[in-house]
């Protein structure tokens, strides 16, 4: 995630949001957050002492609290020519649980909306069958779907071989495989179709000669 994207969240949100899986106790989340606030407030050394002036916690509690941060990463004090604490890795690691439980979410609607899309596939199949699936049918029409087949194609299918007096899924795969075949066939073009059929021309007549001159 980019600095811009990670600006666009909310740290206060996220913070509260992730504190827990983060296993950031309610003493660390109140200093915490009292850190940002005295960042916000162009102090840049903050140290348990001048926490200790803002909180109820004693100088030695902070102290340890502190200690605690910055081991788990959370805190870091960055050395140069003035010495200031930061934030930055807690905000780092928060943006990355919240990128993790974005992708969780997304991938289970995804899951949720194909799970939606082959039912309806069931649906119209058994109603236009007049009968249940069977569980080989129903993991032929998951095979279709995995394929790439839309479920306008899958269900056009089944009403072609309706229409030729077929009822079996076996009828409508063999279908959905030829068109697939005569789909590939377009991509490719008929010159290189055209290119086989005169090899295979000119092997035919080859030998054909040799067994005319032969005899």
């Amino acid at each position: 995630m980019s600095n811009v994207q990670m600006e666009a969240l909310d740290f206060h949100y996220l913070l509260l949001e992730y504190y827990k899986k983060l296993k950031i106790s309610e003493n660390e989340l109140a200093v915490i957050f009292m850190v940002d606030h005295l960042l916000s407030q162009k102090n840049t050394l903050v140290t348990p002492d001048l926490l200790s002036l803002k909180m109820n916690l004693s100088t030695k509690e902070l102290d340890k609290i502190m200690v605690g941060l910055i081991e788990k990463n959370f805190l870091v004090y960055d050395i140069g020519k003035k010495t200031k604490i930061s934030l930055k890795p807690l905000q780092k690691k928060l943006y990355e649980a919240f990128q993790l439980s974005l992708a969780k979410e997304q991938e289970i609607s995804s899951s949720e909306e194909k799970s939606q899309y082959i039912s309806n596939i069931y649906e119209v199949f058994e109603r236009e069958l007049k009968r249940s699936l069977s569980p080989l049918e129903l993991s032929l029409i998951n095979e279709w779907v995995n394929d790439g087949f839309s479920d306008e194609t899958i269900i056009n299918a089944l009403h072609e071989t309706l229409r030729k007096g077929k009822k079996t899924l076996k009828s409508v795969d063999k279908l959905l495989v030829q068109w697939k075949t005569r789909d590939d066939i377009e991509k490719e073009g008929i010159s290189n179709v055209k290119e086989v059929w005169d090899d295979d021309i000119e092997k035919a007549m080859e030998i054909a000669k040799t067994k005319w001159i032969n005899d």
